[in-house]
Protein backbone atom coordinates (compact mmCIF):
# COMPACT_ATOMS: atom_id res chain seq x y z
CA UNK A 1 0.00 0.00 0.00
CA UNK A 2 3.21 2.58 1.08
CA UNK A 3 6.05 2.50 -1.32
CA UNK A 4 7.56 5.64 0.15
CA UNK A 5 7.61 7.43 2.86
CA UNK A 6 9.04 10.48 3.80
CA UNK A 7 10.29 11.17 7.17
CA UNK A 8 10.48 14.10 9.26
CA UNK A 9 13.84 14.49 11.35
CA UNK A 10 12.42 15.10 14.68
CA UNK A 11 9.47 12.21 14.04
CA UNK A 12 12.37 9.96 13.02
CA UNK A 13 12.78 8.31 16.63
CA UNK A 14 9.49 7.97 17.71
CA UNK A 15 7.72 4.83 18.55
CA UNK A 16 5.20 5.32 16.54
CA UNK A 17 7.46 5.95 13.43
CA UNK A 18 9.34 2.83 14.31
CA UNK A 19 6.13 0.64 14.69
CA UNK A 20 5.20 2.15 11.14
CA UNK A 21 8.68 1.45 9.52
CA UNK A 22 8.85 -2.39 10.32
CA UNK A 23 5.48 -2.86 9.08
CA UNK A 24 6.57 -1.28 5.30
CA UNK A 25 10.23 -3.11 5.76
CA UNK A 26 10.21 -2.60 1.87
CA UNK A 27 9.05 1.11 1.82
CA UNK A 28 11.66 3.87 0.01
CA UNK A 29 12.40 6.08 2.96
CA UNK A 30 13.63 9.79 2.11
CA UNK A 31 14.57 11.91 5.02
CA UNK A 32 13.56 15.59 4.86
CA UNK A 33 14.08 18.77 7.51
CA UNK A 34 10.25 19.24 7.64
CA UNK A 35 7.03 17.88 6.32
CA UNK A 36 6.13 20.87 4.32
CA UNK A 37 9.46 20.70 2.07
CA UNK A 38 7.13 17.94 0.49
CA UNK A 39 3.88 18.69 1.00
CA UNK A 40 3.65 22.44 0.34
CA UNK A 41 5.38 23.24 -3.03
CA UNK A 42 3.16 24.42 -5.76
CA UNK A 43 2.87 22.71 -9.35
CA UNK A 44 2.56 19.34 -7.86
CA UNK A 45 0.26 16.97 -9.57
CA UNK A 46 -2.33 16.23 -7.36
CA UNK A 47 -4.49 13.63 -9.58
CA UNK A 48 -1.01 11.53 -10.26
CA UNK A 49 -0.21 11.52 -6.62
CA UNK A 50 -4.03 10.62 -5.80
CA UNK A 51 -2.91 6.93 -7.74
CA UNK A 52 -0.15 6.29 -5.69
CA UNK A 53 0.27 8.17 -2.59
CA UNK A 54 3.27 8.47 -0.36
CA UNK A 55 3.17 8.68 3.62
CA UNK A 56 4.41 11.84 5.09
CA UNK A 57 5.51 10.95 8.92
CA UNK A 58 5.95 14.09 11.01
CA UNK A 59 5.41 15.99 14.22
CA UNK A 60 2.59 18.85 14.49
CA UNK A 61 3.83 21.71 15.97
CA UNK A 62 2.02 24.96 17.40
CA UNK A 63 -1.73 25.18 17.51
CA UNK A 64 -3.23 21.61 17.23
CA UNK A 65 -6.96 22.17 18.37
CA UNK A 66 -9.00 24.64 16.52
CA UNK A 67 -12.65 25.90 17.33
CA UNK A 68 -15.23 24.96 14.73
CA UNK A 69 -18.71 27.26 13.86
CA UNK A 70 -21.16 26.61 16.84
CA UNK A 71 -23.60 25.39 13.61
CA UNK A 72 -21.45 22.90 12.39
CA UNK A 73 -21.66 20.92 16.12
CA UNK A 74 -24.45 18.67 17.44
CA UNK A 75 -25.67 20.11 19.97
CA UNK A 76 -22.63 20.99 22.69
CA UNK A 77 -22.11 25.07 23.30
CA UNK A 78 -17.93 24.48 22.66
CA UNK A 79 -16.97 22.75 19.60
CA UNK A 80 -13.39 21.90 18.39
CA UNK A 81 -11.56 20.20 15.60
CA UNK A 82 -8.15 18.10 15.41
CA UNK A 83 -6.38 16.70 12.76
CA UNK A 84 -3.86 13.96 13.28
CA UNK A 85 -4.04 13.08 9.35
CA UNK A 86 -4.10 15.31 6.85
CA UNK A 87 -5.69 13.68 3.46
CA UNK A 88 -8.21 10.83 2.82
CA UNK A 89 -7.22 7.40 0.89
CA UNK A 90 -10.85 8.33 -1.00
CA UNK A 91 -11.20 10.23 -3.73
CA UNK A 92 -14.54 11.99 -3.69
CA UNK A 93 -15.15 14.56 -6.40
CA UNK A 94 -16.64 17.00 -4.26
CA UNK A 95 -14.24 16.86 -1.36
CA UNK A 96 -12.37 20.14 -0.56
CA UNK A 97 -9.02 18.45 0.45
CA UNK A 98 -7.94 18.55 -2.97
CA UNK A 99 -8.83 22.25 -3.49
CA UNK A 100 -7.28 22.50 -0.28
CA UNK A 101 -3.99 21.39 0.16
CA UNK A 102 -1.05 21.02 -2.94
CA UNK A 103 -0.18 17.29 -2.90
CA UNK A 104 -2.22 13.85 -2.33
CA UNK A 105 0.27 12.55 0.05
CA UNK A 106 -0.88 11.22 3.59
CA UNK A 107 1.03 13.22 6.50
CA UNK A 108 0.41 11.82 9.53
CA UNK A 109 1.61 13.57 12.67
CA UNK A 110 3.09 10.74 14.93
CA UNK A 111 2.63 13.18 18.59
CA UNK A 112 -0.88 12.16 19.26
CA UNK A 113 0.07 12.78 22.70
CA UNK A 114 0.40 16.45 22.09
CA UNK A 115 -3.16 16.67 20.93
CA UNK A 116 -3.65 14.51 24.08
CA UNK A 117 -2.29 17.44 26.21
CA UNK A 118 -3.77 20.36 24.27
CA UNK A 119 -7.70 18.61 24.11
CA UNK A 120 -7.32 18.00 27.91
CA UNK A 121 -6.02 21.80 28.32
CA UNK A 122 -8.73 23.10 26.21
CA UNK A 123 -11.37 21.18 27.87
CA UNK A 124 -10.33 22.40 31.41
CA UNK A 125 -11.39 26.05 29.93
CA UNK A 126 -14.90 25.44 30.69
CA UNK A 127 -17.03 24.69 32.76
CA UNK A 128 -19.26 22.29 30.67
CA UNK A 129 -18.01 19.24 28.45
CA UNK A 130 -16.35 20.23 25.03
CA UNK A 131 -16.85 18.61 21.76
CA UNK A 132 -13.87 17.29 19.92
CA UNK A 133 -13.94 16.23 16.21
CA UNK A 134 -11.93 14.29 14.24
CA UNK A 135 -12.65 13.65 10.38
CA UNK A 136 -12.56 16.80 8.59
CA UNK A 137 -9.42 17.23 7.13
CA UNK A 138 -9.25 13.41 6.51
CA UNK A 139 -10.95 9.76 7.47
CA UNK A 140 -11.04 8.87 11.21
CA UNK A 141 -10.67 5.55 10.44
CA UNK A 142 -9.83 4.48 6.63
CA UNK A 143 -5.73 4.41 7.67
CA UNK A 144 -5.99 3.23 11.14
CA UNK A 145 -4.20 -0.31 10.15
CA UNK A 146 -1.18 2.31 9.76
CA UNK A 147 -1.75 4.80 12.34
CA UNK A 148 -2.99 3.34 15.49
CA UNK A 149 -4.78 6.49 16.35
CA UNK A 150 -8.32 5.51 16.58
CA UNK A 151 -7.62 2.58 19.63
CA UNK A 152 -4.84 5.60 20.68
CA UNK A 153 -7.61 8.69 21.01
CA UNK A 154 -10.71 6.24 22.77
CA UNK A 155 -8.18 4.81 25.62
CA UNK A 156 -7.83 9.15 25.87
CA UNK A 157 -11.25 9.44 25.97
CA UNK A 158 -12.36 6.98 28.49
CA UNK A 159 -11.24 8.48 31.39
CA UNK A 160 -12.49 12.06 30.96
CA UNK A 161 -16.19 12.96 31.98
CA UNK A 162 -15.55 16.66 30.50
CA UNK A 163 -14.86 16.36 26.67
CA UNK A 164 -17.32 14.45 23.96
CA UNK A 165 -15.47 12.60 20.79
CA UNK A 166 -16.64 12.32 17.57
CA UNK A 167 -15.05 10.28 14.93
CA UNK A 168 -16.07 11.04 11.50
CA UNK A 169 -15.61 8.53 8.75
CA UNK A 170 -16.44 6.74 5.42
CA UNK A 171 -14.42 3.53 6.47
CA UNK A 172 -15.82 0.02 6.98
CA UNK A 173 -12.39 -0.46 9.01
CA UNK A 174 -14.53 -0.65 12.30
CA UNK A 175 -12.22 -3.73 14.06
CA UNK A 176 -10.57 -1.23 16.52
CA UNK A 177 -14.15 -0.21 17.10
CA UNK A 178 -15.70 -3.88 18.03
CA UNK A 179 -13.01 -4.89 19.59
CA UNK A 180 -13.05 -1.75 22.55
CA UNK A 181 -15.94 -1.41 24.68
CA UNK A 182 -17.82 1.50 23.60
CA UNK A 183 -17.42 5.12 25.37
CA UNK A 184 -20.57 6.80 26.75
CA UNK A 185 -19.04 10.12 25.47
CA UNK A 186 -18.47 9.44 21.96
CA UNK A 187 -20.27 9.00 18.75
CA UNK A 188 -18.69 7.26 15.43
CA UNK A 189 -20.23 9.36 13.06
CA UNK A 190 -20.92 7.28 9.16
CA UNK A 191 -20.75 9.96 6.57
CA UNK A 192 -23.59 9.43 3.66
CA UNK A 193 -24.89 10.16 0.26
CA UNK A 194 -27.04 7.97 -1.70
CA UNK A 195 -26.63 4.69 -3.33
CA UNK A 196 -26.45 6.45 -6.98
CA UNK A 197 -24.97 9.85 -6.05
CA UNK A 198 -21.98 8.11 -4.38
CA UNK A 199 -21.52 5.61 -7.03
CA UNK A 200 -21.29 9.17 -9.52
CA UNK A 201 -18.92 10.93 -7.09
CA UNK A 202 -16.93 8.97 -4.18
CA UNK A 203 -14.85 7.27 -5.89
CA UNK A 204 -13.10 3.78 -3.69
CA UNK A 205 -15.45 5.03 -0.79
CA UNK A 206 -16.99 1.76 0.36
CA UNK A 207 -20.63 0.96 -0.94
CA UNK A 208 -23.81 2.47 0.76
CA UNK A 209 -24.93 -1.35 2.27
CA UNK A 210 -21.47 -2.28 3.11
CA UNK A 211 -21.19 1.05 5.08
CA UNK A 212 -24.88 0.47 6.75
CA UNK A 213 -23.85 -3.37 7.71
CA UNK A 214 -20.79 -1.96 9.53
CA UNK A 215 -22.71 0.42 10.97
CA UNK A 216 -25.02 -1.53 12.56
CA UNK A 217 -22.98 -3.75 14.42
CA UNK A 218 -21.77 -0.62 16.18
CA UNK A 219 -24.78 0.18 16.98
CA UNK A 220 -25.98 -3.28 18.20
CA UNK A 221 -22.87 -3.20 20.57
CA UNK A 222 -23.70 -0.14 22.14
CA UNK A 223 -21.88 2.48 20.01
CA UNK A 224 -23.48 6.02 19.35
CA UNK A 225 -24.23 6.30 15.93
CA UNK A 226 -23.87 10.01 14.40
CA UNK A 227 -25.39 10.62 10.41
CA UNK A 228 -23.24 12.99 8.84
CA UNK A 229 -25.99 13.72 5.37
CA UNK A 230 -23.05 16.00 3.65
CA UNK A 231 -23.04 17.17 1.12
CA UNK A 232 -26.89 16.91 -0.25
CA UNK A 233 -26.48 17.02 -3.85
CA UNK A 234 -28.67 18.30 -5.90
CA UNK A 235 -30.59 15.95 -8.57
CA UNK A 236 -34.01 15.30 -10.59
CA UNK A 237 -34.75 12.56 -8.55
CA UNK A 238 -33.00 14.28 -5.26
CA UNK A 239 -35.96 13.19 -2.93
CA UNK A 240 -36.58 9.81 -3.58
CA UNK A 241 -32.64 9.02 -3.76
CA UNK A 242 -32.43 10.12 0.25
CA UNK A 243 -36.01 8.70 0.71
CA UNK A 244 -34.15 5.60 0.04
CA UNK A 245 -31.14 5.75 1.91
CA UNK A 246 -33.41 6.50 4.74
CA UNK A 247 -34.98 3.91 4.51
CA UNK A 248 -32.43 1.47 4.42
CA UNK A 249 -30.54 3.09 7.22
CA UNK A 250 -33.23 3.07 9.58
CA UNK A 251 -34.34 -0.44 9.10
CA UNK A 252 -30.47 -1.61 9.56
CA UNK A 253 -30.24 0.68 13.09
CA UNK A 254 -32.79 1.33 15.65
CA UNK A 255 -33.52 4.92 16.06
CA UNK A 256 -32.84 4.71 19.57
CA UNK A 257 -28.92 4.54 18.52
CA UNK A 258 -28.90 7.07 16.59
CA UNK A 259 -27.27 10.52 18.66
CA UNK A 260 -27.35 12.92 15.86
CA UNK A 261 -27.80 13.72 12.31
CA UNK A 262 -26.80 16.74 10.42
CA UNK A 263 -27.42 17.82 7.13
CA UNK A 264 -25.13 19.90 4.43
CA UNK A 265 -25.58 21.39 1.50
CA UNK A 266 -22.27 21.63 -1.19
CA UNK A 267 -20.41 24.38 -0.48
CA UNK A 268 -16.76 24.86 -0.95
CA UNK A 269 -14.28 28.08 -0.86
CA UNK A 270 -14.34 29.65 -3.84
CA UNK A 271 -10.47 28.89 -5.05
CA UNK A 272 -10.69 25.65 -3.90
CA UNK A 273 -13.90 25.32 -5.95
CA UNK A 274 -11.66 26.55 -9.21
CA UNK A 275 -8.95 24.56 -8.51
CA UNK A 276 -11.40 21.67 -8.60
CA UNK A 277 -13.10 22.71 -11.66
CA UNK A 278 -9.62 22.78 -13.68
CA UNK A 279 -8.77 19.31 -12.49
CA UNK A 280 -12.16 17.59 -13.41
CA UNK A 281 -13.59 19.90 -15.97
CA UNK A 282 -16.09 17.19 -17.35
CA UNK A 283 -17.70 16.78 -14.02
CA UNK A 284 -21.44 16.72 -14.02
CA UNK A 285 -21.41 17.67 -10.61
CA UNK A 286 -20.30 21.10 -11.82
CA UNK A 287 -23.43 21.68 -13.89
CA UNK A 288 -25.43 22.85 -11.34
CA UNK A 289 -26.38 26.49 -10.76
CA UNK A 290 -23.87 27.29 -7.90
CA UNK A 291 -23.63 31.13 -6.82
CA UNK A 292 -20.99 32.68 -4.70
CA UNK A 293 -21.87 33.34 -1.26
CA UNK A 294 -19.56 35.62 0.60
CA UNK A 295 -16.43 33.73 -1.24
CA UNK A 296 -18.29 30.11 -0.51
CA UNK A 297 -19.64 28.26 -3.50
CA UNK A 298 -22.82 26.88 -2.93
CA UNK A 299 -25.85 25.78 -4.51
CA UNK A 300 -28.73 29.07 -5.35
CA UNK A 301 -30.17 30.24 -1.43
CA UNK A 302 -33.83 28.36 -2.82
CA UNK A 303 -31.74 24.86 -4.29
CA UNK A 304 -30.35 25.12 -0.65
CA UNK A 305 -33.68 25.55 1.34
CA UNK A 306 -35.32 22.87 -1.18
CA UNK A 307 -32.60 20.52 -0.44
CA UNK A 308 -32.08 21.05 3.16
CA UNK A 309 -36.04 21.01 4.34
CA UNK A 310 -36.83 17.87 2.03
CA UNK A 311 -34.33 15.99 3.72
CA UNK A 312 -35.47 17.48 6.86
CA UNK A 313 -39.35 16.30 6.22
CA UNK A 314 -38.03 12.86 5.52
CA UNK A 315 -35.98 12.41 8.71
CA UNK A 316 -38.91 13.49 10.78
CA UNK A 317 -40.96 10.38 10.12
CA UNK A 318 -38.17 8.64 11.89
CA UNK A 319 -36.34 10.88 14.58
CA UNK A 320 -36.91 13.70 17.19
CA UNK A 321 -36.23 17.23 16.22
CA UNK A 322 -34.13 17.60 18.72
CA UNK A 323 -31.89 14.95 16.94
CA UNK A 324 -31.79 16.70 13.50
CA UNK A 325 -29.21 19.44 12.98
CA UNK A 326 -28.31 21.72 10.26
CA UNK A 327 -24.88 23.32 9.11
CA UNK A 328 -25.21 26.62 7.90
Amino acid sequence: MIEVIYLEEEAGEHPRTLRILERFPRAVVIKCKHYKEVFNPNNQNFRLQKKRPALIIARQKGRLVHPIPESYGVGGKHNFYFSHLLNCPYDCRYCFLQGMYPSAHYVLFVNFEDFEKEIASTARSFDEPCWFFSGYDSDSLALESISGFAQCILDFFREREDAWLELRTKSVATKVLEETEPLENSVVAFSFTPEKTSEQTEVGVPSVSTRIRAMSRLSEMGWKIGLRIDPLIDCPDFRQRYEELFSQIFAAVERERIHSVSLGTFRMPAPFFKKIQRMYPEESLWSARFSNQKGMISYQIDTEERLKSTCHEVLSAYLEEEKIFTCR
